[in-house]
């Protein structure tokens, strides 16, 4: 069973997801994993698919998509990885303030030294309000916390932690 990794990029229109789906479908490949967002006009999806076909009919299928050059389409091969345990337990990290630069550097730092990891993350930009929610898998939420609102004092935004429902994750 070969595995890929497939980006479409660009300006977003009704349709690229059904268009997408539909030719993997047709090739027989099973979405595993996706995540696809609009960012500012523009349509961003990853997902992972497995199924019988080679990488080249895989890109030879989606081409007729990115004809027009208004996609940026990429298909890659992955190794399936070994599931590994979470090292720690599932918390939402959320982040209001005014728009600054490193404010994600920041964060991600924090949690990376803290001992997190981060497993999902959205940033948003509402005028001058910047939003961040980050799923981070943590081994140690108080220290996590305490150096997060260090972080937060330093960046002048608000921050708070929550533990994520697993069943939701």
């Amino acid at each position: 069973m070969n595995e890929y990794a497939v980006t479409v990029i660009g300006h977003d229109r009704p349709g690229i997801i059904a268009d997408v789906a539909e030719i993997l479908a047709r090739l027989g490949l099973n979405l595993t994993d996706s995540t696809m967002t609009r960012l500012r006009g523009h349509f961003a999806m990853t997902l992972v698919c497995a199924g019988p076909p080679t990488g080249a009919e895989v890109e030879a299928a989606l081409e007729p998509l990115g004809a027009d050059r208004t996609l940026l389409i990429t298909v890659r091969s992955v190794v399936e990885e070994p599931a590994h345990e979470s090292a720690g337990t599932p918390h939402v990290i959320t982040v209001h303030g005014a728009d600054r630069l490193g404010i994600v550097a920041t964060l991600a730092r924090t949690v990376a030294e803290s001992g997190g990891n981060i497993t999902d993350l959205t940033t948003r930009l509402s005028g001058s309000l910047y939003v961040i929610i980050a799923e981070v898998d943590v081994t140690d939420p108080d220290r996590l916390n305490e150096a997060l609102r260090t972080a937060a004092r330093r960046l002048d935004v608000e921050v708070s932690m929550r533990p994520a429902d697993a069943d939701l994750l």
